[in-house]
């Protein structure tokens, strides 16, 4: 860290030196224009003005040696890091199962769409600006589904319905998808202050939804885990332990509702205080129904019913993990600095 004096030009104006190394690295002159964005920590941002080349990321990958199975994992994986151009390109021919793994990947990817293939390349590009990106409602999104999803998996268990169990997981998708542009744009944002600008959020808000939507993101993959035991014919629940599955699930949902308020609609601190000790509760009576599952005649169903109530379990702690944050947010919002 270098510190420099600031001093008085003019008589009105105040000015610091740049940095030498730092102005010849980017190529910073007499004439160059820098942007100065100022924070709420009393710290300032010097940026080199780059005529939106910077914002505006691209790139060239070959993927001529690249297996098929791992090509649609190299695109969702260019698309979390932020870039909003991919050429992928291939001087062997691009193949059917090529443009296929390409295809698939980009239809869980918000924005992203396969404009041009040829003989030797595929060019994917976002159509989706920051701008038109709202993180706060696409985190209320997120949660909506998780929670439907965790609904319908428990109805599902309760009348053996294997229609909507296939529902629920048919719904990971969507889930999945939410929290995969969440990731994206808070990662942009970690590199490029532009990005935090067009979203309209500080980087800590970008964080704490960020974090909230990858609790509802895991929610949702235990739903589709729960509903799966559903078209499980071999040891399905026994109807006697519905009951408490149920009570466990509806407990574990609330625990993550009123979390949730208290991170993306600014209800009262007091809900996330109250949901930690819920979870804690829940916990406790869950380990008392797992212990139970041992003296169960059928050892095998006991094992499935007890996958299911470590998945609730899971699902509370999620929820303890949003109450977490949003603890943390008010006392952001709300603590003063000395």
């Amino acid at each position: 860290m270098e510190t420099r004096k600031v001093q008085l030009s003019g008589g009105t104006t105040y000015t610091i030196s740049l940095p030498k190394p730092w102005a010849r690295e980017y190529g910073i002159d007499s004439d160059s224009l820098v942007a100065i964005h100022p924070n709420g920590d009393a710290s300032l941002l010097v940026e080199v003005v780059d005529d939106g080349k910077r914002t505006n990321r691209t790139t060239t990958v070959d993927v001529g040696t690249t297996d098929v199975s791992a090509l649609g994992q190299q695109v969702i994986a260019l698309y979390v890091v932020g870039f909003d151009g991919i050429t992928l390109s291939d001087r062997t021919g691009i193949t059917d199962g090529q443009q296929r793994a390409v295809e698939e990947a980009i239809g869980g990817l918000s924005g992203f769409e396969l404009l041009e293939v040829t003989d030797t390349r595929m060019r994917v590009k976002s159509l989706v600006d920051a701008e038109n990106v709202d993180i706060r409602k696409s985190a209320l999104r997120l949660r909506l589904v998780a929670l439907s999803m965790l609904d319908d998996a428990l109805s599902a268990i309760a009348d053996r319905d294997r229609e909507l169990a296939y529902d629920v997981v048919r719904r990971d998708g969507e889930a999945d998808k939410l929290f995969v542009m969440v990731t994206r744009h808070f990662r942009r944002s970690l590199e490029n202050l532009h990005e935090v600008e067009k979203l309209n959020n500080s980087r800590s808000e970008l964080f704490e939804y960020y974090y909230a939507c990858r609790q509802f993101e895991r929610v949702a993959d235990h739903a589709e885990k729960m509903a799966a035991f559903v078209d499980q014919e071999e040891h399905p629940i026994p109807d006697a332990l519905v009951p408490s599955l149920e009570e466990f699930g509806d407990t574990a949902r609330g625990v993550l509702d009123d979390a949730a308020d208290v991170v993306l609609t600014d209800a009262d601190v007091e809900m996330a205080h109250d949901a930690l000790a819920r979870r804690d509760a829940l916990c406790r009576d869950i380990e008392a129904a797992d212990r139970e599952l041992y003296d169960y005649g059928e050892p095998d169903v006991a094992y499935t019913t007890g996958l299911l109530l470590d998945s609730i379990e899971r699902i509370a702690n999620y929820g303890a993990n949003v109450a977490e944050i949003g603890i943390q947010q008010v006392l952001r919002m709300n603590a003063t600095s000395y």
